[in-house]
């Protein structure tokens, strides 16, 4: 009689990485549904997807595009991207400058007044720059103008001559009146070409030189303190606040207003640790007797500053409300306004104000970063000086975003919102990230680039790895070979290039060397186009699940996994393992 020898291997599944990047605890302590380290994949509460890659929305740039700055008016939006000596319109297929400037990195925000609605940007070192829906003018650094000794013409480009120094700059706006022939009155932006004199493009040839000169009225003009020392900008309260670079001084404007007489906050006697301002918030905050904005205010030694009030010119209306000590801050785009609270980005992490300045520093579970704690804080340690660092939210697929920039190219920790789940990105070069209506764009090297809008890299491939934490699989003493693994997941056309390996009791390198990949995958038909009964119909996510080899021996166990793919939308079920169980050692 034949003998049969009973079953040995044994089969289990795990739940992909749900749980997301772990980068504070133990290896031999996570949850089996977090992961060591997770690229390119992107934990959602359902599965695990592989990140979706970018298009090119504006090219044609000279250098890296530094400051993206959205324009949202009352019935339009524009994005204007800066690199280099200049300004960008990225709403077009190829940017074209709009705008000379000396230093491409803006600070920037939006305000309507009377007069309409206006993007405000500075950047510490040209005059403060405005949009108002039409063009770009520089803030004047006076509002008195001179005597016109005369106004000169060639063909449309107007000379006028001032009877002494008229202390304005290349990009200030003027309307010249009463002067005649009609052609040369008007609102105009200027170009300095002397002390004494500045041009200007008229709509026509006036066909003389002026025989009255009229007068002329500076547009927009800041006085008490020349506006190139701004470097951040904010809106309190219908006032725009401007942060003085290299000072603990903020500048505030009248009330409603782009322009005017400034006035000046010393912050000198409160900044107990001393350093700079580096950036102005305002915080919306329920602190009993319903909601009020309060101005925050924070030094790059880590000191937030705040107060509640209307008028800074009026103490009985503006009261300090107390100065707390966070982590240091090294970017001027250190605060991003995210729901009801203000997100910091310090040396610590991303830190909910709310719940920072009623707890220690040395609580580090406030801090939405937590999970990434040591991943965060090294980088901050190492990439500090590196410019890029920003935080921004991204509604579509409640992504929290944190760039981190670094010499080799920058990369993004990412979060979503729902699960508080954590995935590194890689391969998205980004110095800026910047939203115009839903959409979110980012600032590449040459370019302007949409977000998360492709499931490839501009037509290149996208690679993702895992490790997957470990698990004992129900036996912690007892010893496993592991034979197959099987993940599973929904795809909607071709299939991605992905291969498998098992590392055991908490090992962590990665071997399995490069994943091949089928260049030009099966697509979906078009209609209209594709032939009946010859070519593939889109249709729902399909199972693609394939046993693959593996060897390991080990206690414990957890799946080590890369991935490449272009044009195909993966998502990450879960993973089959076939093991033997040995004995108890």
């Amino acid at each position: 009689m034949a003998v049969v020898k009973p079953q040995t291997a044994l089969t289990t599944s795990i739940t992909s990485p749900i749980g997301g990047w772990n980068a504070r605890d133990s290896v031999s302590s996570m949850p089996p549904t977090d992961a060591v380290t997770l690229t390119n994949l992107y934990p959602t509460p359902t599965d695990v997807v592989l990140r979706k890659g970018y298009s090119k929305r504006s090219i044609g740039i000279t250098g890296f595009v530094n400051s993206l700055m959205n324009y949202a008016g009352p019935s339009s939006q524009k994005l204007f991207a800066a690199a280099g000596t200049s300004i960008y319109n990225a709403d077009t297929a190829t940017a074209t400058v709009v705008y000379p400037i000396t230093n491409d990195k803006l600070q920037h925000i939006n305000i309507s007044t009377g007069g309409g609605h206006f993007l405000v940007a500075c950047n510490g070192t040209d005059a403060t720059m405005v949009y108002d829906g039409t063009s770009w003018f520089s803030i004047a650094p006076t509002s008195t103008a001179q005597t016109i000794s005369s106004i000169t013409y060639v063909t449309t480009t107007a000379t006028l001559t001032t009877a002494i120094a008229h202390g304005l700059l290349t990009g200030n706006k003027v309307t010249i009146a009463g002067a005649s022939p009609a052609a040369y009155n008007g609102t105009y932006t200027i170009t300095v070409t002397g002390a004494n004199t500045f041009t200007y493009t008229m709509a026509s040839n006036p066909g003389a030189n002026a025989t009255t000169v009229g007068t002329y009225t500076v547009l927009y003009a800041i006085t008490g303190v020349n506006s190139n020392k701004f470097i951040q900008v904010n809106l309190f309260k219908n006032r725009l606040f401007f942060t003085e670079k290299d000072s603990l001084k903020v500048w505030y404007l009248p009330v409603n207003q782009i322009a005017g007489t400034a006035s000046s906050l010393d912050f000198g006697g409160i900044a107990r640790n001393g350093g700079f301002l580096q950036a102005m918030a305002t915080w919306t905050l329920d602190a009993g007797q319903g909601a009020d904005d309060y101005a925050v205010f924070i030094t790059n030694m880590g000191e937030i500053i705040v107060y509640n009030g209307t008028d800074p010119d009026t103490p009985a209306t503006w009261e300090l409300k107390g100065v707390w000590q966070l982590g240091y801050v090294f970017s001027r785009r250190c605060f991003y306004k995210f729901a009801g609270d203000i997100l910091l980005l310090t040396q610590d992490g991303l830190v909910p104000l709310a719940s920072a300045l009623q707890s220690s520093r040395l609580d580090p579970r406030v801090n939405l970063t937590d999970k990434i704690f040591f991943a965060i804080s090294l980088a901050a340690d190492t990439y500090s000086t590196e410019f890029g660092w920003q935080a921004i939210y991204f509604a579509k697929p409640n992504m929290l975003i944190i760039n981190i920039p670094n010499p080799n190219g920058a990369e993004q920790y990412v979060m979503h919102t729902i699960s508080k789940a954590w995935a590194n990105f890689t391969g998205i070069n980004a110095k800026c990230f910047e939203l115009s209506g839903d959409d979110l764009y980012f600032g590449g090297n040459g370019f302007v680039g949409k977000f998360f809008d492709t499931n490839a890299d501009n037509g290149a491939q996208i690679s993702a790895t895992c490790q997957q934490a470990y698990s004992y699989f129900d036996t912690p003493g007892q010893q496993k070979r592991f034979t197959l693994v099987r993940p599973t997941f929904l795809v909607d056309v071709g299939a991605p290039g992905i291969y498998c390996g098992i590392n055991t009791d908490f090992q962590t390198q990665n071997n399995l060397g490069k994943v091949s990949f089928e260049t030009n995958p099966t697509t979906t038909a078009v209609w209209d186009v594709a032939k009946w009964d010859a070519d593939v119909w889109a249709g729902n996510l399909v199972i693609s699940r394939n046993w693959q080899g593996v060897t390991g021996l080990g206690y414990a166990g957890g799946l080590n996994l890369n991935m490449v793919s272009a044009g195909i939308d993966v998502h990450w079920l879960s993973t089959d393992y076939v093991m033997e169980k040995g004995s108890v050692i």
